[in-house]
């Protein structure tokens, strides 16, 4: 089966690398790819929202299955071209329509999703430009911290966290009059903070039944001790130490289940991924977000840990028979680290040479943010690798990753060095 893999970061590489796995994998290809992709499949130079040019590569190159790795193309409506499209509506499609990737699209909507199906999470109210001053009074209703986030696709950096009233009522301000995240602050949502840890949930759903993936625990900021600015994400381990079998229960029961069946309830046509950030408070799970895709470092650490032949499974969303397989799960812990740009998350350089890839030995390398230039592996983002081991424990996994990250090299490299500091 000739597949193709939507997006070019280190998700994508794993995705690729694990798909590869499979005897049932023809020729892969991955639009737009890496460096690390470029190794093992087949790069296709595409945008993952030129539409009209991934049909092209599809029928030319008799791709039977696309799985789409990043939000933009699934909110930008990928899924229902391919369905309307007389060559392609046959072609399994991994990844929600658009009406359900509205989820991650709008936080408005996402809120008033978890409301209509009785899924736990913070209160909140959503603001415009015109109600801005609204907005500035319900803050006053709130105890810091206060939580602003931009309703649209701010690539993972459009939520801000303030203590101060005043800051917040300045932000707020900015992001829906100034338009600090464009577009995406259009519309801002304001919520309660939540106290308490975070974690990932994973679930694959074929659009009537659905298997949890392993759980896993990703670290957003840049700096140690969870400080400083929001990133894509930084590391991430799997499984969560925290997450007891009766916590999982509660989150099956109260958020999984309720979830899928709100799907049905509310029409939401869903075959893929659905991320659910979750946020432990006391003992029970509260639902922060909804992602319609793979979570990035945390592909990293689930998809090592997941024996089944992914082709299958894939094949088994196509044709809604999710529950005729059972998820085999390593029982070892993984970790990945994340080496960055010097700067990143803000401005950073690209093109440095990296070295020591090579040289690593009982990790994976995932690549992020690379390119090969003239031969040689160039950073071309900021996120540049992930290194992923597996251990015992999570502290044996953490300290192979250290240890190899310790040959790789490339100007202004930068990794956080407490990951699982909170555990």
């Amino acid at each position: 089966m000739n597949i193709l893999i939507i997006g070019g970061g280190g998700r994508e590489h794993t995705i690729a690398w694990k798909l590869l796995q499979s005897p049932n994998c023809g020729k892969l290809f991955v639009a737009p790819g890496n460096a690390g992709t470029h190794e093992i499949a087949v790069n296709l130079e595409l945008g993952v929202n030129d539409f009209d040019g991934i049909k092209e590569a599809v029928l030319n190159n008799e791709i039977q299955m696309v799985i789409v790795g990043p939000e933009d193309p699934l909110v930008q409506g990928i899924h229902d071209f391919f369905l309307e499209d007389e060559q392609l509506k046959n072609i399994i499609v991994v990844g929600p329509q658009k009406a359900a990737a509205t989820l991650e699209g709008s936080k408005e909507f996402a809120k008033e999703f978890m409301k209509a199906h009785n899924i736990p999470t913070a209160k909140y109210d959503s603001f415009t430009s015109e109600t801005v001053e609204e907005g500035c009074n319900f803050l006053e209703t709130m105890k810091p911290p206060y939580v602003l986030k931009a309703d649209g696709l701010a690539a993972g950096k459009g939520v801000l966290i303030l203590e101060d009233i005043d800051e917040a009522k300045d932000e707020l301000r900015q992001m829906l009059v100034g338009q600090k995240f464009g577009a995406a602050s259009q519309k801002v949502v304001i919520e309660e903070f939540l106290d308490g840890i975070e974690l990932s949930c994973f679930v694959l759903t074929d659009g009537k039944n659905h298997l949890t993936l392993p759980m896993a625990k990703d670290y957003k900021r840049i700096g140690e001790g969870d400080t400083g600015l929001n990133t894509g994400g930084m590391g991430a381990i799997s499984p969560v130490p925290f997450a007891s079998d009766e916590f999982i229960k509660k989150i099956e029961e109260r958020i999984i289940k309720p979830t899928m069946d709100g799907f049905q309830k509310s029409n939401l046509p869903f075959k893929g991924f659905v991320f659910i950030g979750l946020i432990k408070v006391g003992n029970d799970p509260m639902v922060i977000e909804y992602n319609v895709r793979m979570g990035d470092p945390e592909t990293e650490v689930v998809f090592p840990r997941v024996k089944n032949d992914w082709v299958e499974l894939f094949k088994a969303i196509g044709s809604q028979t999710l529950d005729q397989h059972e998820l085999e799960i390593d029982p070892r812990s993984a970790t990945t680290i994340m080496a960055v740009s010097g700067g990143y998350p803000e401005a950073y350089q690209k093109g440095k040479t990296i070295t020591g890839i090579d040289s690593v030995d009982g990790s994976v390398v995932f690549h992020a943010g690379t390119k090969v230039v003239s031969k040689e592996v160039k950073t071309s983002g900021g996120r540049v690798l992930a290194v992923t081991s597996c251990g015992k424990d999570h502290k044996e996994a953490l300290s192979k990753s250290y240890e190899s990250l310790e040959k790789i090299d490339f100007e202004g490299m930068y990794y956080r060095k407490d990951l699982g500091f909170d555990l």
